[in-house]
């Protein structure tokens, strides 16, 4: 059992999903469009014209997924809700056939003595919403609000932990400015009203969660450790730039009730000439949270890139990531990300460091890497490179709880092969292998790492 890093008693260890990348049934039971249905059925879009149209159909076989949680032993399972099941047009009738399905998704798993935790938004707004200017708008943030507390009221008696949004990095930046994402749109002030009107959503959302006395309410941030490609001047104001628009931008407001020093230097006139700020924003944004979610999975490196910053679109974005040639000795994924555990430790200690007392205990929600694996004729996925890397950031992670970071569990990313947004089904992350044409689903040696993981740190 030395392979297994050890935790403290009371560690949560879990597995993760979202909605659209493995429900399906986008056209059943009720259920609006949401921007990823409209995005994806988009020409062009995503990668061989893939959808989530069926993705793993988890609507459907939910009861095995969550056997297949039950026998892995996690302690909790993290999935999203999607808001189009709930209110089609995202506001106004509620539709008893999606609350129907969530109530019966929890009710399996408290059967199965796993504990539920709720993501309310992890990208599929209604599209609807979305007609009327989506985040861009105050609205939204409004309906959000309305939103979860529907979702309280009839889960909060029976969900102790409450994801507000996922990565709202993605949903702004990759969502409105360089477009890879729904809605796609290419847009400069657009994007950066969109960050806040995420943020001012979360605020009315722990407001609804507050009120409905939840156990548990926080959010989950993609933050990334941001280094330089050389120690030049311009590489070393990318990585300025780079952190504000990455990371500042959200933990800011969030844990110190501020927006960032150097958001005027990183957006210039974007920022300075917006209109979408309103006095007591700041106040509801920071609001305390019982944790912060973090999801990791790389370092990033910065090079300049100022052929960009003529278009305002990129420019907010700060889109001059990857710099060929860096980390050129250790391994990538298949999504070509470097391996680079020791990045997961230092994101986690310089947090700590920069906010101290006013950081919240940490659930790192997401972490898991995708890799070439392949069903051999005996019908095993042996997947040694993927459990290499959950071993390695999982002894990160404890590397990070030794220097004073305050980490109460971990969702490892993701528990099916499933829809991975623009790159369609190309890329799998799963611990179990899920055969698109039947639906099968296969554990892979990195399931039953992970479960014997979890049987040793009970023991």
């Amino acid at each position: 059992m030395s392979d297994f890093p050890v935790f403290p008693p009371g560690f949560v260890f879990g597995a993760a999903t979202a909605s659209y990348q493995i429900e399906g049934a986008v056209r059943e039971d009720g259920r609006g469009p949401s921007i990823w249905d409209t995005y994806s059925h988009t020409p062009g879009r995503t990668d061989g014209g893939d959808t989530g149209d069926v993705a793993c159909d988890h609507y459907h076989r939910y009861p095995e997924d969550v056997a297949l949680l039950r026998d892995l032993g996690v302690d909790s399972y993290r999935f999203s809700i999607a808001w189009s099941r709930i209110q089609a047009e995202g506001s106004g009738a509620v539709n008893p056939k999606g609350l129907d399905f969530y109530s019966r998704l929890v009710d399996s798993l408290l059967e199965a003595g796993i504990e539920p935790a709720a993501t309310l938004y992890h990208w599929d707004l209604p599209q609807a919403l979305e007609d009327r200017g989506g985040w861009r708008v105050r609205e939204t943030a409004e309906r959000f609000g309305e939103y979860t507390a529907i979702m309280a009221e009839h889960l909060g008696d029976r969900v102790p932990r409450w994801i507000t949004l996922n990565e709202p990095w993605c949903s702004a930046f990759l969502g409105y400015s360089v477009g890879r994402h729904a809605p796609g749109a290419q847009e400069g002030r657009g994007a950066l009203a969109a960050a806040h009107h995420l943020l001012v959503g979360h605020g009315h959302a722990m407001d609804a969660l507050r009120a409905a006395g939840v156990r548990e309410a926080g959010i989950t941030l993609n933050l990334d450790r941001n280094v330089p490609a050389t120690e030049s001047d311009a590489d070393l104001a990318a990585v300025v730039r780079a952190d504000t628009q990455h990371n500042l931008v959200w933990t800011e407001p969030l844990l110190a009730g501020r927006y960032p020093a150097t958001e005027e230097e990183t957006w210039g006139e974007l920022i300075t000439g917006q209109d979408f700020r309103r006095e007591g924003d700041l106040k509801l944004i920071s609001q305390p949270m019982d944790f912060l979610g973090i999801n990791y999975y790389r370092p990033i490196v910065i090079a300049a890139a100022p052929h960009r910053e003529a278009d305002p679109a990129l420019r907010v974005a700060t889109d001059n990531r990857y710099a060929e040639g860096n980390y050129p000795d250790v391994r990538k994924t298949a999504m070509n990300w470097p391996v680079v555990p020791e990045s997961f430790t230092d994101l986690l200690t310089v947090l700590k460091q920069t906010y101290g007392d006013a950081l919240p205990p940490v659930h790192i929600t997401e972490n898991g890497s995708a890799e070439y694996d392949s069903m051999d004729a005996d019908g095993s996925v042996h997947d040694a490179d993927r459990v290499e890397y959950l071993r390695t950031h999982l002894a990160a992670l404890r590397a990070a709880m030794d220097a004073g970071v305050d980490v109460r569990g971990y969702y490892v990313w993701s528990l099916l092969d499933n829809f991975e947004w623009a790159l369609g089904y190309a890329k799998r992350f799963g611990i179990i292998r899920v055969d698109y044409d039947t639906l099968e689903r296969t554990p892979k040696d990195s399931y039953r790492w992970y479960q014997q993981l979890i049987a040793a740190h009970r023991a």
